[in-house]
């Protein structure tokens, strides 16, 4: 006997009924009735009462079916099982990361890695600096891309770079014109929109801190959920926004960028929780530490140490690239 034999006579068993079954399992009739009587001849004794209506299992159909039953539902378990550890070996990489980094460069780090791992299951995540943490922690992603420091033992943290901030101003707003960077004494009397309202602390927070650490007490007009909404509110003119300075590369209508007078910046910061060793991370940061030094960004140690390269491997690593 085999698997299909045993399947065939559990829906005959089931339904009672030769053309119900066959219908149940997308066959014709008599080959049903064919395999039905193979597995009796093999077993030696009939297994349904035939001139019953509808048909009854014999005694020896009813432990056939009770011991047909139990293995066809260790043979579905043991499917399962085998299916469960194929996609626990599949390699894979989940990245979190803030509206904003995607302005900063992300999205050619991310082709890149497609690139060299094509058979990687790769997923993204947008989460904002403070879920990104507790998601690394948890297993739902492998690393963050966020711009908020956060201490945690579980959780390494590497600033990759520190972005420059500039000011989003609505295109029909005096500041439009300015020829010159606009200082914070220029904004403080301005409607200011920040992102993100929740959680905090945020993004948000590093904005407030600028203009407080200057003695000054900004005006906030609105408090946006996301990146995107804020410019949409500056379009808007219902205030200036204080942005990274890679969200310029968006060309929104009906907003203008402008540098600070005095520097300010926000960091790019990649994590990772402290006991990842895989593959994957190691690929990542080497990915980073060859396209930050390609673009002529200084290359964080960290990020060098996580890729198992040295700064002399890179150096001939960008002599070598075409």
């Amino acid at each position: 006997m085999d698997l299909r034999q045993l399947r065939y006579f559990v829906a005959v068993a089931e339904e009672r009924n030769f053309t119900r079954a066959a219908e149940r399992l997308h066959i014709a009739q008599p080959p049903l009735s064919r395999q039905i009587q193979q597995l009796e001849a093999e077993i030696g004794a009939p297994l349904f009462d035939r001139a019953a209506r509808p048909l009854r299992l014999t005694p020896v159909g009813r432990l056939v079916f009770e011991q047909a039953t139990q293995l066809l539902g260790r043979v579905g378990e043991m499917r399962d099982m085998v299916a469960r550890a194929v996609r626990a070996e599949q390699r894979r990489l989940a990245i979190g990361f803030v509206a904003s980094t995607i302005y900063a460069r992300l999205p050619l780090l991310i082709r890149e890695f497609r690139r060299m791992a094509p058979h990687v299951d790769l997923s993204l995540v947008e989460l904002v600096s403070l879920d990104q943490i507790a998601a690394l922690k948890e297993g739902r992603i492998d690393v963050g891309f966020g711009r908020v420091r956060f201490e945690d033992d579980a959780v390494r943290r590497i600033v990759l770079r520190e972005e420059p901030l500039m000011v989003a101003v609505p295109a029909a707003h005096r500041f439009a014109t300015a020829t010159t960077p606009l200082s914070f004494d220029d904004l403080s009397s301005e409607p200011l929109i920040l992102y993100p309202r929740q959680p905090r602390p945020s993004y948000a927070d590093q904005v407030l801190s600028l203009f407080r650490d200057r003695g000054m007490a900004p005006r906030v007009a609105h408090e946006a959920r996301e990146l995107q909404i804020a410019i949409g509110l500056v379009a808007a003119e219902e205030g200036v926004c204080i942005v990274p300075e890679s969200v310029r590369k968006a060309l929104i209508d009906g907003v203008t960028f402008h540098a600070l007078a005095e520097p300010a910046t926000s960091p790019i910061i990649m994590s990772h929780r402290a006991d990842n060793t895989a593959p994957e991370l190691a690929l990542l940061a080497e990915i980073v530490a060859r396209m930050y030094s390609l673009w002529g960004y200084r290359v964080p140690e960290k990020i060098l140490k996580l890729a198992g390269m040295t700064a002399d491997a890179l150096a001939l690593q960008d002599v070598l690239t075409p």
